[in-house]
């Protein structure tokens, strides 16, 4: 029996089909789902949430929200969500040397420095997850 998955974001429903199973960055550590799992609402941290369906395999760059998980479904609400094959590895490398430049440039009152780091985190994330789908090419398992 596969789950139901739905990754949306503010800006679009990024993800929804049928998997059967989903692994992904809880606020305290990797959280692995498949069908029947029991009822959980959890807080979602930066990293990589993975798709396994049949012989292939997705990734998402995945930037806090919310998690619900049903025993049939899981609901995936993200600030951002990014699917590895649509990330350009240019574009995140930029952003990081961009990030990294604002870090760098000296003193910062606290809501920037917050800002700052967060863009960092966000552009590392998205170039880790790029470089693996880049290097690795689309995963199929088995």
């Amino acid at each position: 029996m596969p789950l139901q998955l739905d990754i949306v974001t503010p800006e679009k429903l990024a993800y929804s089909d049928e998997v059967d199973a989903v692994s992904l960055p809880g606020i305290e550590g990797e959280l692995g789902v498949l069908p029947h799992h029991a009822p959980l609402v959890s807080t979602l941290g930066f990293g990589e949430l993975r798709i396994r369906k049949g012989a292939m395999e997705e990734s998402f760059a995945i930037a806090g929200g919310f998690l619900q998980v049903l025993p049939d479904k899981v609901i995936v609400l993200a600030e951002t969500a990014d699917m590895a094959s649509e990330i350009d590895l240019g574009k995140a490398q930029e952003a990081r040397r961009e990030a990294e430049k604002a870090l760098e440039s000296g003193y910062h009152e606290g809501a920037d420095l917050s800002t700052a780091r967060a863009a960092l985190q966000t552009a590392l994330l998205r170039e880790r997850v790029a470089q693996r789908r880049h290097r690795e090419g689309p995963r199929h398992r088995g």
